[in-house]
């Protein structure tokens, strides 16, 4: 039965439901034990679902359709070229990005020839040297104070577009708050006022600021993106 000649109904729904369960399955593993535990800012596991879901159904969209290889390769990279133009995205949160993706390619586009005990397989793999990674990153020592004073010469201030994104250690091993937000003093920027500029930022957020770092300047809007680390909670 047809309706301006697109079939309402096709067996390939099932195949469709599936997949997609399989591949929602994993995804969930991967962002409740691994994603959402080491991301202070809950947003990024939105990102990341959305973008797997996106993703699973293009390609498995795509893969009922007849791509020349130009055309293909074109519709690619343009997961090649995507950036986000807010924040700076930092290695480890690209590096899950691409394995959400990665997990929605395999899963939408797996054809006859591989076997489901294989999908489920190469899933597991990806789960599990996923955390396993986390639990080896998790064991580094972290940073002492005095060295994380160190590398925190004078680069911050607020105005207050706060941003938890949750990384960086304190001591103890516990992962110490990070923020990123907008600073209006760029006279303090420079490693001889670095007491200054923590204290004025201690001050103007309250909060127990322990490491500062410069990520921008804007001269033309008087304004610096900072990226500030808090001790963590005992």
């Amino acid at each position: 039965m047809e309706f301006l000649e697109i079939p309402l109904y096709d067996d390939d729904v099932f195949k469709l439901l599936v997949r997609f369960g399989i591949d929602l399955a994993f995804l969930l593993l991967i962002v409740v034990f691994a994603i959402y535990p080491n991301q202070r800012e809950r947003e990024f596991a939105f990102t990341a679902v959305m973008l797997n879901v996106i993703v699973f159904f293009i390609c498995f969209t795509m893969k009922k359709l007849e791509l020349d290889l130009g055309l293909a390769l074109g519709l690619f990279a343009v997961f090649g070229v995507l950036r986000y133009r807010t924040d700076a995205i930092r290695p480890k949160e690209m590096t899950y990005l691409f394995i959400v993706i990665g997990i929605g390619v395999i899963n939408s586009l797996a054809n006859k020839k591989t076997s489901y005990a294989e999908i489920a397989l190469v899933n597991s793999v990806i789960f599990a040297t996923t955390m396993l990674k986390e639990w080896i990153v998790g064991r580094v020592p972290a940073e002492s104070p005095s060295k994380a004073d160190e590398t925190a010469n004078g680069n911050g201030n607020s105005n207050g577009n706060g941003n938890g994104n949750g990384n960086g250690k304190s001591g103890g091993g516990k992962k110490a708050p990070k923020y990123t937000i907008e600073y209006d003093r760029l006279e303090w920027l420079g490693d001889s006022h670095r007491e200054t500029l923590l204290t004025d930022l201690r001050n103007r957020i309250g909060m127990d600021i322990t490491k500062v770092e410069v990520k921008s300047i804007d001269l033309l809007q008087n304004k610096a993106t900072l990226t500030i680390w808090t001790a963590a909670a005992t």
